[in-house]
């Protein structure tokens, strides 16, 4: 491999999932080599990215575990930089909170910052989430929910938002692993994503508004709903990683909504279903 190719070669972990697909295809559109690893190369539930690939193989699909160091320091051998998107995002309640959520977010992404470094990665951009900063009860009410605020660990814990606890977790420890290591870290944290699909099953966030469709509830809570498309995520990825002076944390947002809002937009576009009051 030339220089120049090393240079645009990187790596994306768990290409098969939604926010990654969008960016495997963005960076192959411009001119990246990409690894992508997935938990089998051949399983046919990542076609849709073999379709993104062209003649000159700018894409090679890989076999690697978050959980297995090996597997994920062979993948990101070579590269210039990697973006570190797996992370289990879960469509309902987890028997096992601590196995299923919190080691694979956070071991997994020790991993794969411990591989970046023995292997002289230049950039690392790490997915994380606005539920790493919105589960804050202690933050004023009067000053607005920015980079600077941190979700309670603890209180994400003793309201079992495993989810909001694993993201906060895990992008505490990959800031605090950068600044010990001298690895250059950037964390994304985008709101709630929704937007097209390009892989065939629906995912955890697109759930949410097929739940609204399809769950028969007699009533929701209006609660606040803070949206980013897809594709804008994919874009902000690639952004930060591009941008040298891009550094510490991002808030990915760009709309306000609710619960109700969605019903109606939901209503006004498939009326056949039975939709709850709101």
């Amino acid at each position: 491999m030339s220089m120049e190719q090393q240079n645009r070669t990187v790596c994306v972990t768990g290409a098969g999932g939604y926010v990654a697909s969008w960016l495997v295809k963005l960076l192959l559109s411009h001119n990246y080599n990409v690894v992508g690893t997935v938990r089998d190369p051949e399983n046919e539930k990542y076609a849709h990215l073999k379709k993104l690939g062209d003649e000159e193989n700018q894409l090679k699909l890989v076999k690697a575990d978050l959980l297995d160091y090996q597997s994920i320091l062979a993948a990101v051998n070579g590269c210039h930089g990697v973006f570190h998107v797996a992370s289990p995002v879960p469509s309902s309640s987890v028997p096992n909170p601590q196995v299923e959520l919190v080691e694979p977010a956070v071991n997994g992404t020790l991993n794969v910052l411990r591989a970046c470094s023995a292997s002289n990665i230049k950039r690392v951009v790490v997915v994380s989430s606005v539920s790493a900063v919105m589960m804050n009860p202690n933050w004023p009410e009067d000053q607005v929910i920015d980079e600077n605020c941190w979700s309670d660990a603890d209180y994400c814990k003793t309201t079992n938002n495993w989810y909001s606890y694993s993201k906060t977790v895990a992008e505490i420890e990959a800031l605090e692993y950068a600044k010990m290591n001298g690895l250059n870290v950037i964390t994304l944290l985008p709101s709630l994503v929704l937007g097209p699909m390009l892989q065939q099953a629906a995912n955890a966030s697109s759930l949410v508004l097929i739940n609204l469709m399809a769950e028969g509830y007699e009533e929701i809570e209006n609660r606040p709903r803070p949206i980013v498309d897809v594709r804008d995520v994919a874009e902000a990825l690639l952004l930060v990683y591009e941008k040298p002076e891009a550094e510490g944390r991002y808030i990915c947002h760009s709309h306000h909504s609710s619960n109700g809002e969605m019903v109606d937009i939901l209503r006004k576009h498939y009326p056949n279903y039975r939709y709850p009051k709101r």
